[in-house]
């Protein structure tokens, strides 16, 4: 399920470089340049649509979708967890996609450590140094469209809508055009392909 982003990083990889680069330009704090930085209001979201198939992959700190990033123990936290989860298992009220190209939810894949999944080996799961556990929220998707050419555009709105401490998404894309990165805000949400 995953063969086609796993090529995406390395697809990209000259034009996230360029985009690291010209970044650190202008950003006194390097830091936040990195490429893998957990950065809490940023999220990151590949976008794949070879043939008839679009996969989505988003990748974000927890504290974007809930609020928090620590495991949740008390009764709110928990419905907290559950109530993102069952969001993220709705793709296509997250994602907007023209209705006239069909696309329908084939398969998912979601996993945190706040779903209760061990935290990967190149996770940030570990602790940073003022004692601060991060923990992010990888979303996977892959979606049967019925006629791709029809898919122009994946608009974001409805993701920043559900999830509004998320104030800006880096896109990397592949599609019938080419691939590019491109960033999306609250105010510019719709990603061409």
């Amino acid at each position: 399920m995953r063969r086609l982003l796993l090529a995406l990083p390395f697809a990209l990889l000259p034009l996230a470089m360029a985009h690291a680069h010209a970044h650190d330009e202008h950003d006194h704090d390097h830091a936040h340049g990195s490429l893998g930085a957990h950065e809490h209001g940023v999220a990151k979201l590949n976008v794949v649509l070879d043939g008839n198939t679009l996969e989505l992959e988003l990748d974000s700190p927890a504290m974007n979708l809930v609020g928090f990033e620590h495991a949740a123990s008390s009764e709110a936290d928990k419905a907290k967890v559950a109530a993102v989860r069952q969001q993220l298992e709705q793709p296509l009220k997250l994602f907007g996609l023209a209705a006239a190209a069909g696309c329908k939810d084939d398969a998912q894949d979601l996993e945190s450590p706040l779903f209760g999944d061990a935290p990967k080996a190149d996770d940030d799961g570990d602790e940073h140094e003022h004692g601060h556990v991060h923990s992010d929220i990888n979303a996977h998707y892959q979606l049967t469209c019925a006629t791709p050419a029809k898919l122009s555009q994946v608009d974001l709105a409805p993701l920043f809508k559900a999830f509004p401490a998320t104030q800006k998404i880096n896109v990397q894309l592949i599609g019938p055009n080419g691939q590019k990165g491109v960033e999306a805000t609250p105010a510019k949400a719709t990603v061409e392909f």
